[in-house]
This record gives C-alpha cells, structure tokens and sequence, in this order.
C-alpha cells in the first residue's frame, strides 16, 4: 500500500499540460462561462418582466437556468484560474464543497427536468385540468422536492468519499472535484463506495429516467391521437427542446458514473465532464429559447421596453 499522506490539499490536473493550448482553452472557456451567464439570466429575466410567460413551462425552466447558473459557477472559475496558475491546489474541505454543490445541483437537475416532462404530460393529455393540477404551489413542492434528493444524495456520496483515507501525490486527473478521481486516490478498497454511488447514485438517476420516460410515452401515446398533423406538430415542438437537453445530460452523466471503476480517472473523462458540467449549461438557454417563438417575441419586448426606459 502507498504511503498515506499528511496533506490536506489535493491537486487539480486539468484539462491540458500545454502552455499554448492552456491560453487558447481560457479563451474559449471564459467566453462559454460569460455566455451561459448571459443566456440563463435572460431566461430568468424573460419570465419575470413578460406577463405571457407567467406560466408553468416558464417557471420551471426559469428555475433551471437558476439552477444551471450556479452549477457552472462551481467548476468554470476554479478550471479557469488553473488554466494560467502554477498553482492548481485546491483544500481538502474546499474539494469537499466542491464536489457537495457539483452533486447537489446535478442531482437535483435530474429532478428538475422530470418535473418538466411531467408539466409536457399534463399540458398534452390533460390540457382541461391542467391549471388546476399544475397550480402554483404544485409547481413550488416539485422543485423543492427536486431540491431535498438533490442535497440528501450529494451529503451521502460527500461524506462516504471523504471518510476515506487518501495516498501518494493527491493529484487528480480531473479540473475538478468527483467522485470517481477521488476513489482512485483511496489508500482501501473502496468498493463500499463504488456501491453506494451504484445504488444512491444509480437509484437517483434510473428513478428520474423513469419518471421522464413514462411520461413521455404517455405524451407519445397522446399526440398519435391527434388527427390533425398541425396538432401533432405543433405539441411535439413543445417537447423536442427538453428531450435534447435530457439526452445530453443524462447520456454524460451515467457514462461517467454507472460503469467499473477500472475506467475511471481517464483523459477522456475529462471530455465527458465538460460536457455536462460546462457545455450542457451553455447549450441549454439556446435550445429552448431559439426554438420557441413566444420566448423569442418576450425576450424582444423586454428588450424595447430597456431600451425605451434607457433613452429617456
């Protein structure tokens, strides 16, 4: 066994060893992190200042933009401080926060977007008793409900990892801070842990798959009985954003989880993880606004009334 080190501070690789290639990936990435703050405060401005959004949809995706804007925040600043430091340090309880948030938001995301399939479901196949089911409190108790598996499944996997004792460098082959480089680290067996993040873990994220699944084979279900093919289109259109963004994420985030952890702590990790901690958000704000004409047509009325306020 390695000998166990005394250090508190774990070392964060990155994403390149290159100086060049460093410089060209602050670039790209500091613009990706200013453009999804950009994008994901438009949509949260968008449904608070524009009557016509004040909806279900609406307020469920404003919630996710809030949510995708702190999710971004807790990797993009710390990646991009690396990128042009020497010092790629990072405190145990700062990794420890670290990987609590990263958790917290990504599980609780997985339930945010299963509530939004389940707003699709009632708008599509109960569109008569849908205010009455989709009520404003409804809405509050499915995002704070999101919220509470979020942070009990995060506070579990924290604390299992960090009882952990760890050896040799602490250097992880990451940009920062999760659960399967942080396993590869461990001076014991960890195959506890590999089995809590396949039964909490796994648990969480199957139990959201199904939950989307099933209801959007009832929206299926609902649209092939549509007769006319406007009707059919245009209640698909109201799904297509969400199943893009459902597939990205979930596609990254259990190929990066539920599989051996002989896989784990590669470089092409690195890509996955980029994937849906940075690139996911960025992409989000622009698959469910350029899409959809009535956010597009809220977005230029703030916009004129801005403007408007501005010039006087």
């Amino acid at each position: 066994m390695p000998n166990q080190t005394l250090s508190t501070d774990f070392t964060l690789v990155g994403l390149s060893e290159n100086q060049k290639l460093k410089v060209f990936l602050f670039v790209a990435f500091f613009l990706f992190y200013i453009i999804t703050l950009i994008g994901n405060v438009s949509i949260i401005l968008a449904y608070n200042f524009s009557p016509a959004l004040q909806n279900p949809m609406y307020f469920f995706l404003t919630n996710f933009s809030f949510l995708e804007i702190f999710y971004v925040s807790t990797t993009a600043p710390k990646m991009l401080v690396n990128l042009l430091s020497e010092n790629k340090s990072i405190p145990f309880y700062g990794c420890a926060a670290q990987l609590y948030f990263v958790l917290l938001l990504a599980g609780t995301e997985f339930y945010i977007l299963a509530a939004m399939a389940y707003d699709r479901y009632n708008a599509i196949c109960h569109p008569l008793l849908y205010t009455v089911i989709m009520r404003k409190i409804a809405c509050i108790q499915l995002i704070a409900g999101s919220w509470a598996i979020g942070a009990t499944n995060a506070l579990i996997h924290t604390l299992f990892t960090f009882s952990l004792p760890f050896c040799g460098s602490h250097k992880l082959n990451s940009f920062f801070c999760d659960v399967p480089v942080l396993l590869k680290l461990a001076c014991k067996d960890t195959w506890l842990n590999e089995l809590i993040v396949f039964i909490f873990g796994g648990g969480m994220t199957v139990g959201s798959l199904i939950l989307t699944i099933a209801s959007y084979i009832k929206i299926i279900s609902a649209i092939f009985n549509i007769h006319s093919s406007f009707g059919r289109k245009k209640a698909f259109s109201t799904c297509t954003s969400h199943l893009i963004v459902v597939t990205i994420f979930y596609g990254s985030v259990i190929f990066m989880y539920l599989r051996p952890s002989s896989s784990y702590g590669k470089d092409e990790d690195k890509l996955v993880g980029v994937m849906y901690t940075i690139i996911a958000p960025l992409l989000n704000p622009f698959i469910y606004s350029l899409r959809n004409k009535e956010f597009k047509t809220a977005v230029k009325k703030m916009l004129n009334r801005m403007v408007v306020l501005l010039t006087h």
